[in-house]
């Protein structure tokens, strides 16, 4: 069976927390990748930053929808998610932007199951850690490649 360590990428483009943002989209675009795990000095996993959360910074602010009932005001937007959305609008670094504490797989996850997190979850790059480290990352381009060394018929 297909695990992690068999596809993964072992030598991974990172980022540090206080990476500038603009440089940051650099490292991605330059690289041709979709996402960089963001790492501390001691190569521990603190988030993952991916084009999506790039693109955030150019989307306009939306106000929240509220409306009237019974003399009671009702928002649709929680402040939370509002407050989110600032922070990543406004994002100057790194971790301003990062998505934290991100899905991670392990050396010996199996293909399927890394498939199933991808499909599932519209994840397109995910960290692999081992005892606490990024130890590499896969991202879709990995696991289609193994569609064309699978046996024929299978």
């Amino acid at each position: 069976m297909t695990t992690a360590k068999d596809i993964m990428t072992t030598e991974v483009i990172t980022l540090s927390p206080e990476t500038d943002i603009v440089q940051a989209a650099k490292v991605l675009l330059d690289n041709g990748i979709n996402g960089a795990p963001v790492v501390d000095g001691k190569g521990g996993l603190l988030g993952i930053l991916c084009q999506s959360d790039l693109v955030v910074q150019q989307k306009r602010l939306p106000m929240p929808t509220i409306f009237t009932l019974l003399d009671s005001y009702i928002t649709f937007t929680s402040s939370k998610q509002m407050e989110k959305q600032v922070r990543k609008i406004a994002a100057l670094t790194v971790a301003e932007a990062m998505t934290p504490n991100p899905v991670t797989i392990k050396p010996d996850t199996e293909l399927e199951t890394i498939a199933g997190l991808m499909v599932d979850n519209h994840f397109h790059t995910l960290p692999v850690v081992a005892e606490g480290r990024l130890v590499g990352v896969i991202g879709k381009k990995d696991v289609l490649k193994t569609l064309l060394y699978a046996p024929k018929g299978h």
